[in-house]
């Protein structure tokens, strides 16, 4: 009887044995888009595995229960404890990447998985600027290959963000999708949003116009913010510099009512200490007292419908000059400064119809107030800018449809003559309705081909009809890889800003040519991206080369010293380049990015005999890299940041032919380093050096800012030039004066501070706490 009883207890026992040591499968996948994830490490107790290109996993025989740690570099590694395997596991990694994340709503205004956008789309999260932190959004996109920030004045600092060589004006900023910026907040529409409540930006290259309309024709910047429901509760972030610059940026998420959440951010920057370092007499950095406030609502409403609304205000004191003036030779012509005063309000909101269609209603407001003295010449302008947008969107078979209908209104007056009427007699503020509809396409095909089709339709009171179409095809090679080409046309119906530094850091006259038509573009983009995984390491690459065709483009013409001319080019322009990125990481903690763009921007214009004349654009590098590289350390919370870009040469604008400064910049880098100490709780300690190489533009040059001991020219003199052919028939030439060359000016100049491509700020320490409170 004892050995049928212990013959029993054995099967029994290996009857439960064998029902705890089964197999162990499952499947890892982005927790954002849902994508499979190749190349993750799998731990299930003394088991390791490595998921393939579907993201599957498998283990043999497994002890239950087991812990399995599952990690992927820029993925947030995550722990479970399975019982049993009688079920796949499907485990989803939440994105801790700074570049090329998956979720992109830019190039189709719809929330898609990055691969599966026919058009390409860059992103970049707050963990990729934290590499390099700076006080603006502004500064911090130095950091992203084939933008860059371009300083429009050696005074007072201003300036606006080239994509792939293309000026400011040609570029669209939008936050959470609608636009914030046109022709006069184009200089300062990126200062002052709090760092805290961005969750991403998405950076769109090449003309968009057929959706987001004028503005849109050189590229997008779209600043996403934080959702308030998934914010975290309270984050704090505290930075000082040597300059004695000072940052302070905040965000709190609080509940108003039950089904209402709120996000509430405010920034303050502080630099009001002068430095002349470079030996000229003015200030080297234009001194700044910015504070900004952003709060957020968003709305729980029934089946998820979505409602958000959004409130900034900003408000900055910048001045520049002088190092002995302060306000009260404001306007003056004993001490010369340029004083900015401006203060900005935007209302930006989306709301979701209550109907069965997928009908979303965006909306925003901006009013934009300046003040500003250059020297003796104010310019005193304000704008609003209406927007409203219903989109619907609905999927009809292989068919993803988008159709919309928008509407904006500008009212646009200043103290310039670009406001005046025909006679330049009668002030005459600009008021432009500008309606329009656009239609998209999204055609899901047989073997991994997408087709977008894409139109739409503006009516301008003057221009009349503008149609932009645009087509993209995408081809998934495989799980990753990604074939796309896109080819569009884009639009700018021109507001000229005529806060142009040349003409009011020098007093001239603005004169308008004839009827300033429409400026276009034509554009074709070829984009290739790879992922490559292994055990060891991954690399994603992202690589496109585009050629722009211009035509119309509004250039000013400053041959006269006295007067800036602005007129539609008589020929063309062409944009053209290609452009790397790669970013990668080892499974020893060092991960990073490497980015490299070659671009040509050229102007072509037949001069006065007919014959063609090629000429580079100003202010515009033939190439260009950045990188960054981030290694955390195995123990103590420590990680380490190295940053840095590098320009090629590009033209600089000279007064004259007796102009001793060189009209070709040098090859130039701006170089950084930090080091980061996570404590708990929370809280991070961050500090380092900015500009390591202590390169400033003042190196290479006999002098910056000309006659900057002059910048009245009350010591300049004039005498008799060669007239100027006027350009309107039937008129007499206008004779014109040219500076003489004495003893006291002998390069025969006058004051000029537009000599600039980089900044003035030279090697600097930081530190700065963070504090996060989910």
């Amino acid at each position: 009887m004892k050995k049928w009883f212990y013959t029993g207890l054995s099967c029994l026992l290996v009857m439960v044995v064998q029902g705890q040591e089964t197999a162990l499968h499952g499947i890892v996948r982005d927790k954002s888009s849902g994508e499979t994830l190749a190349g993750a490490t799998v731990v299930a107790g003394t088991q390791k595995a490595i998921t393939g290109r579907d993201g599957r996993f498998t283990f043999g025989r497994t002890e239950f229960p087991v812990s399995v740690i599952v990690s992927m570099i820029g993925f947030k590694a995550d722990t479970l404890l399975v019982n049993d395997g009688s079920k796949a596991l499907y485990i989803n990694l939440s994105t801790n990447s700074g570049v090329l994340s998956d979720v992109v709503v830019t190039g189709t205004m719809k929330a898609v998985q990055k691969m599966a956008s026919p058009v390409p789309v860059e992103v970049y999260t707050p963990q990729f600027f934290r590499r390099n932190p700076t006080p603006s959004i502004f500064d911090a996109l130095q950091q992203v290959n084939g933008v860059r920030p371009q300083l429009n004045c050696n005074i007072c600092n201003t300036g606006d963000i080239h994509i792939n060589g293309l000026e400011g004006p040609y570029t669209m900023v939008l936050i959470d999708g609608m636009p914030i910026v046109s022709s006069l907040s184009s200089v300062y529409g990126l200062s002052g949003i709090p760092n805290s409540l961005v969750e991403r930006i998405e950076v769109v290259k090449g003309p968009a116009s057929s959706l987001y309309g004028s503005e849109a024709i050189g590229g997008l910047i779209n600043v996403i913010t934080k959702n308030p429901a998934k914010a975290p509760l309270v984050s704090i972030d505290l930075s000082s510099t040597t300059w004695n610059e000072y940052n302070i940026d905040a965000a709190v998420k609080f509940k108003p009512s039950k089904k209402v959440t709120s996000l509430l951010g405010v920034n303050y920057f502080n630099y009001t200490h002068p430095y002349d370092k470079n030996g000229d007499g003015f200030t080297d950095v234009t001194l700044q007292n910015r504070i900004s406030a952003f709060n957020k609502y968003a709305f729980q409403r029934r089946e998820g419908r979505v409602a958000n609304i959004a409130l900034r205000y900003v408000y900055e004191d910048r001045w520049g000059g002088d190092m002995r003036w302060n306000k009260s030779f404001r306007g003056g012509d004993s001490l010369y400064a340029e004083s900015i005063y401006t203060s900005r309000i935007e209302l930006i909101g989306n709301y979701q119809l209550p109907v069965k269609e997928k009908l979303l209603f965006s909306y925003s407001f901006n009013s934009h107030t300046q003040r500003s003295v250059y020297g003796t010449t104010a310019y005193n302008a304000g704008q609003q800018v209406g927007f409203g947008q219903l989109t619907w969107d609905k999927t009809l078979g292989n068919h993803d449809l988008l159709a919309g209908a928008v509407f904006r209104y500008t009212y646009y007056d200043d103290n310039t003559p670009a406001t005046l009427d025909q006679a330049g007699y009668t002030n005459k503020p600009e008021r432009t309705a500008l309606p329009g509809v656009l239609l998209q396409d999204e055609i899901s095909l047989n073997g991994g081909h997408t087709l977008l089709l894409g139109a739409r339709w503006d009516y301008h009171p003057v221009h009349g009809n503008i149609f932009t179409p645009r087509g993209a095809w995408k081809y998934t090679i495989g799980p990753n890889d990604v074939l796309r080409l896109n080819a569009g046309t884009g639009f700018r119906v021109v507001n000229l800003f005529t806060e142009d530094h040349a003409a009011l850091t020098g007093a001239r006259k603005v004169v308008i040519e004839g009827e300033l038509k429409p400026e276009r573009s034509y554009n074709v983009n070829l984009n290739y991206v790879k992922k490559i995984y292994t055990p060891g390491f991954w690399i994603n690459i992202d690589a496109s080369l585009w050629y722009t065709h211009f035509t119309n483009r509004i250039l000013p013409d400053y041959s006269n010293p006295d007067e800036i001319r602005y007129s539609n080019l008589r020929g063309y322009s062409i944009s053209q380049g290609g452009s790397v990125n790669a970013e990668f990481g080892f499974t020893n903690s060092l991960r990073g990015h490497v980015g490299v763009t070659r671009q040509d921007v050229t102007i072509v214009e037949k001069d006065a005999s007919g014959v063609k004349e090629r000429k580079q654009q100003l202010l515009t590098e033939k190439w260009s890299g950045n990188w960054s590289l981030s290694y955390t350390l195995p123990r103590g919370g420590w990680v380490m940041d190295y940053t840095g870009n590098i320009y090629g040469p590009m033209d600089l604008p000279l007064l004259s032919n007796t102009d001793p400064r060189s009209p070709r910049s040098p090859v130039w880098s701006i170089q950084n380093i930090q080091l980061t100490k996570k404590l708990g709780h929370g809280v991070e300690i961050y500090g380092g050096i900015k500009n390591l190489l202590n390169w400033t533009p003042a190196r290479n040059a006999p002098f910056l800012i000309a006659r900057s001991h002059d910048p009245f020219d009350k010591n300049v003199q004039y005498g008799p030039g060669q007239p100027i052919p006027n350009p309107v028939p039937g008129q007499p030439d206008i004779p014109t004066t040219v500076v003489l060359q004495t003893p006291e000016n002998p390069y025969g100049l006058t004051f000029d501070p537009n000599y600039v491509y980089a900044p003035n700020q030279g090697i600097r320490g930081f530190l700065g706490v963070r504090w996060t409170l989910n």
